[in-house]
């Protein structure tokens, strides 16, 4: 079967690239590893999007599934291992391959890691990269959140109702998320912050124990006893599968006005392309421009 353009990647990017590429006329498919939504699904409450109230982010993210597929778009489960072009595109999957006329990568981007001891081993015993999942598994217990950003502090702000504790470590005094997030995290009473200060290793046995920091101005250590870990410090591009050619050197994907890499026909949209803001309402816009792009370079 021959699509028109196949998506790759179902958060808000590639859901609103769907929705307007289907308006078009176009036969549209979806390919997702995980459950579509992309990170939004993580996401306690998403209180900006514009038109909606405070919303949990796996219900907004259904919503926006659901209005793609009314519109027909399919739904094609499978993990992207790579791209070929010839005539048309393949997208090569983990278990099958599907063929389309122009591509759109919206995969966004991957938490990045600590690189500390301990992270790797006790990942899913104490290491969680998603507070939604895993917070009420650690209710009345001490937790500890790494990183200054909004996703840091909106987490914290999340667990701080089911933690006795949290440790909110960040290597700055201060917060690079929005101010009306620093100052709720202030006003949290069962929020400790641990600023200036960088984990070291992470400890434990059959589970994790502890965590253990150190302050970059004074260089002394602190070993803070925890049963579970939420680091948040950033996220690096989901792009592992593309040629070199089309990616910068930070692994984002070059693409022009029209959201059209270097290789004829292949678009990319949303946090996996170079911007300076990376949220929901920013990446439907990128998928929108990115599908009607696609749309029009079909009538040609």
């Amino acid at each position: 079967m021959l699509y028109d353009v196949i998506i790759i990647g179902g958060g808000p990017a590639g859901l609103n690239a769907a929705i307007y590429a289907c308006r078009a006329g176009l036969k549209v498919g979806i390919v997702e590893k995980d459950a579509p939504g992309g990170k939004m699904v993580k996401t306690e409450k998403i209180e900006n999007y514009i038109g909606v109230p405070a919303v949990n982010g796996a219900e907004l993210g259904l919503k926006m599934f659901n209005q793609a597929t009314s519109f027909g778009a399919e739904y094609l489960y499978g993990d992207v291992q790579k791209i070929e072009k010839e005539d048309s595109f393949k997208v090569i999957c983990d278990s099958d391959t599907y063929e389309s006329k122009r591509i759109i990568v919206a995969t966004g981007t991957s938490e990045r890691k600590l690189g500390i001891p301990g992270e790797d081993k006790f990942y899913g015993r104490g290491i969680s990269y998603c507070a939604v999942c895993d917070g009420a598994l650690y209710k009345d217990q001490d937790m500890a959140v790494i990183g200054g950003g909004n996703s840091a502090l909106q987490e914290a702000l999340y667990l701080s109702r089911f933690a006795r504790k949290i440790y909110l470590i960040h290597r700055r005094d201060g917060f690079r998320g929005e101010e009306i997030l620093a100052k709720r995290i202030k006003e949290t009473p069962n929020i400790e912050l641990v600023l200036n200060a960088i984990p070291l290793s992470i400890n434990g046995q059959a589970k994790v124990n502890e965590i253990v920091v150190q302050n970059v101005l004074n260089k002394e250590q602190r070993n803070l006893e925890v049963a579970v870990i939420f680091p948040f410090i950033g996220f690096d591009p989901a792009t592992s599968f593309l040629p070199k050619e089309v990616l910068d050197e930070r692994g984002y994907i070059k693409v022009d006005k029209n959201y059209e890499t270097n290789i004829k026909g292949l678009y990319a949209a949303g946090d996996c392309v170079p911007k300076d803001l990376r949220q929901v309402i920013t990446a439907a816009s990128d998928g929108a421009i990115a599908a009607t792009k696609v749309a029009q370079s079909l009538e040609k």
